[in-house]
């Protein structure tokens, strides 16, 4: 038992926020959920837009603050959903109103590989199977009314 132990902060808060990649400003949704537990909100901004400057301006990105009782924070960046990945992917604004019933658009495997292959670097996924995320992705789609081809056919 020569272990070192952690030391462990208590903790003020977890904030699950949705802020535009390269986008976080001190403005509101940001401002007024940090500012209430006493957070360097600038520290944030900064932070998170330089791990966001890969994606496109205006990609929403699920982030996760934890805050702790010393003013100080953590957090964790996520890749966008899979339902904007499927919008995107498919070139739709919404999915249908009656999925099952009424085909909103199509996409092909190809497609449902590569947000899977995405969705992998997520701290959540990254021990789940590439066959698996692909599950979870087709039946993503299937209920918001995407179908899913092999290859699309003009």
């Amino acid at each position: 038992m020569s272990a070192a132990k952690e030391i462990r902060r208590p903790i003020a808060a977890t904030i699950r926020l949705t802020v535009p990649a390269g986008a976080a400003r001190p403005a509101p949704p940001v401002g007024p959920a940090l500012g209430q537990y006493r957070l360097n909100l600038m520290a944030f901004c900064k932070d998170f837009n330089a791990r966001t400057q890969k994606y496109k301006a205006d990609t929403p990105m699920a982030v996760t603050i934890t805050a702790y009782k010393d003013n100080t924070f953590e957090f964790v960046v996520k890749s966008p959903s899979v339902t904007w990945f499927l919008k995107k992917a498919a070139g739709i604004e919404s999915g249908s109103s009656r999925p099952g019933h009424v085909v909103s658009s199509s996409i092909t495997l190809r497609h449902v590989y590569e947000i899977a292959k995405l969705k992998h670097t997520d701290p959540y996924c990254q021990f789940m199977g590439l066959e698996s995320i692909c599950k979870s992705i087709i039946g993503t789609a299937n209920s918001m009314g995407i179908k899913v081809v092999k290859d699309l056919v003009d």
